[in-house]
């Protein structure tokens, strides 16, 4: 008796990897081996730099909120630093977002800080 492959299982298998890998360069997208490599690598990154991007966007606003708050010759550290001690529980995200679209409402709560 022949030996059972399951063609119709194998095949769909392949067509998933190369599917997922439309739109890459060369043979990374069409020669099932090389694909299944090259979208086992792009996983792995996806997945570590959704962890990572949450870092970059903290970095991102505590440079915005350091140039806001350098205008009032102040530095990072000092003015969150005056933050907490006044009880000022904004997080950095919303002193981003203040310090670059709404200015007036940043600088009343370095005022605030300052005194």
């Amino acid at each position: 008796m022949p030996r059972a492959t399951n063609a119709v299982a194998s095949r769909a298998r392949r067509k998933k990897i190369l599917k997922q890998t439309k739109g890459y360069f060369g043979s990374n997208k069409n020669v099932y081996t090389v694909a299944k490599n090259v979208l086992e690598k792009g996983l792995g990154y996806a997945y570590r730099d959704r962890k990572d991007k949450k870092g970059q966007f903290r970095a991102l606003w505590i440079q915005r909120i350091n140039a806001g708050v350098r205008q009032y010759g102040m530095s990072y550290s000092e003015f969150i630093g005056k933050c907490n001690q006044k009880g000022i529980t904004l997080n950095r995200k919303t002193l981003a977002d203040l310090a670059m679209n709404h200015p007036e409402a940043f600088k009343a709560i370095v005022d605030k800080v300052k005194d």
